[in-house]
């Protein structure tokens, strides 16, 4: 089904919507699922004409890896005379006015019916701004739908996003409000419901009678990058686990929706992160380790500290992990295990849950020598493969009775990839369909940071010796130290590190 809508995004000229935005809508229009009747309103400070805006478009959708000839079809041409720019001060409430003089003049002429999507693409202190502006400046339409799209980060700590958020609600009501986690919008965490409450076989097995423990990994093996800035501010603990490991781990520890809609999925995962514990300043101490990146052991590569646009006395971490502790029903008691960090052995993310022991091992009496039962462990790859692995034990096929493990894989290939809507693609679909079911509501949001707040406070009252771990390995020692003294390992696809 199509959909007529205006978008309106701020912070038109910047990185996100060059290589996130405007290839997803490019795609939504290729599949017809905005056709004739969109239209789309860039803003920023940048002094641009429509004629250059239309070339930034085509070009951010030839560098998205469509083919070269893509940005002189008629499709891409088509596609580009959609979009429109206005150059915006967002503290001067005159460029208002002309913003919706100019919006009121594309409804009526591709027939909108009022329907308006605001995509604020920009840093998060001026959210409050925009949103008081649209709604003092009457932006928001009195017919139609009204949509705002925010992106992470959303505050710095509980009481920022807090203010944040009030400010926001002042002009937009939450089911009005569209948080934008994109590890959301990814194929495999989507899937993790239908793993979970799509197979008996799974189903019966998730418990804390049969899971050991879980684990989550998202690791990579490229530095901060171009990224430098931000992270000074930011840190792993900020960017990675208050949002996506946290929306990770509330789909893994959810009891069953009573059906998969949007509430209740929402109130699923409110109830799981209002499970997770929240530690003391002691406890986090005990729970939580972090790292930062040195040279790798050819020194070929820097280290953090040595990037450009870092303090050379730098304490912010580019490594995390934990453990957590539940209290949510049927898992109550089972550890989950998180990890996340910069330059990593490889880049894999992905989520181990990793099944108990089997108490009673019936053939050590065979008096054969291979007869130790691996643990079973589901793998559920996010990227970059994507696809399950479960890890079984069978017969080695010798005489005798010797057992041998064996991992039964599903990967999808590179056509099945091809064919999997890109994160944003899905995310942007959903809030023109008005699915919040993969958008994040306040509540999650802000007991995430009630979680995460004590750790930062903890480390930021003290220092640490950084660098702390080489890079291209798996992070510092204390991360293995976290699992040792529970006598587990970390486990890595099938390999434990």
């Amino acid at each position: 089904m199509t959909q007529q809508a205006l978008f309106i995004i701020f912070g038109g000229t910047g990185d996100l919507a060059y290589r996130k935005l405007y290839p997803s809508l490019f795609r939504l229009y290729e599949k017809g699922y905005l056709k004739d009747d969109f239209a789309v309103i860039g803003t920023a400070r940048r002094p641009w004409t429509n004629d250059h805006y239309h070339e930034v478009v085509m070009n951010a959708i030839a560098d998205d890896g469509h083919e070269s000839d893509r940005t002189n079809s008629e499709i891409a041409r088509k596609f580009a005379s959609h979009f429109y720019y206005q150059s915006h001060n967002v503290n001067d409430t005159e460029h208002y006015v002309a913003l919706r003089k100019l919006a009121d003049k594309l409804d009526e002429k591709y027939k909108l019916n009022g329907n308006r999507i605001y995509y604020l693409a920009m840093a998060p202190r001026f959210f409050g701004t925009i949103a008081g502006h649209l709604k003092s400046e009457k932006l928001i339409t009195d017919h139609g739908y009204n949509r705002l799209i925010i992106e992470k980060p959303f505050g710095r700590d509980f009481e920022t996003a807090k203010e944040l958020n009030d400010d926001i609600s002042a002009a937009f009501s939450e089911d009005q409000i569209y948080r934008i986690d994109h590890y959301l919008g990814k194929e495999a965490i989507q899937s993790i419901a239908a793993l979970r409450f799509g197979n008996q076989v799974i189903e019966s097995l998730w418990n804390k009678e049969h899971i050991d423990n879980i684990q989550i990994t998202l690791a990579e093996s490229l530095g901060v990058e171009e990224r430098a800035g931000y992270y000074e501010t930011a840190g792993a603990l900020r960017d990675m686990v208050q949002n996506h490991i946290l929306q990770i781990v509330s789909l893994l520890t959810m009891q069953k929706p009573s059906e998969y809609t949007a509430k209740e999925l929402r109130d699923r995962k409110v109830e799981a992160l209002q499970n997770i514990k929240v530690y003391s300043a002691k406890e986090a101490s005990k729970n939580f380790v972090r790292g930062q990146y040195g040279e790798d052991a050819e020194h070929e590569q820097l280290d953090y500290r040595h990037e450009e646009g870092t303090d050379e006395h730098s304490q912010i971490e580019t490594f995390v992990a934990g453990k957590l502790e539940t209290t949510n029903g049927n898992l109550t008691g089972v550890p989950i295990y998180i990890r996340t960090g910069k330059r990593l052995a490889r880049k894999s993310r992905q989520i181990n849950v990793v099944f108990k022991d089997t108490t009673d091992n019936v053939f050590t009496a065979t008096g054969e020598q291979d007869t130790k039962l691996e643990q079973n462990v589901l793998t559920l790859y996010v990227e970059p493969d994507q696809g399950y692995q479960l890890d079984l034990n069978v017969k080695n096929g010798s005489q005798g009775y010797g057992i041998m493990p064996i991992h039964l894989e599903y990967h999808k290939t590179s056509a099945e990839k091809a064919k999997v809507p890109e994160a944003y693609e899905k995310l942007i679909h959903d809030a023109l369909d008005g699915n919040r079911t993969n958008f994040a509501h306040w509540h999650e949001v802000a007991q995430a940071w009630r979680i995460v707040d004590v750790v930062r406070q903890n480390w930021d009252s003290q220092k640490t010796d950084f660098p702390n771990y080489v890079s291209g390995t798996m992070g510092p020692k204390a991360a293995q130290e976290l699992l040792t003294r529970d006598h587990r390992d970390w486990v890595f696809g099938a390999t434990k590190h």
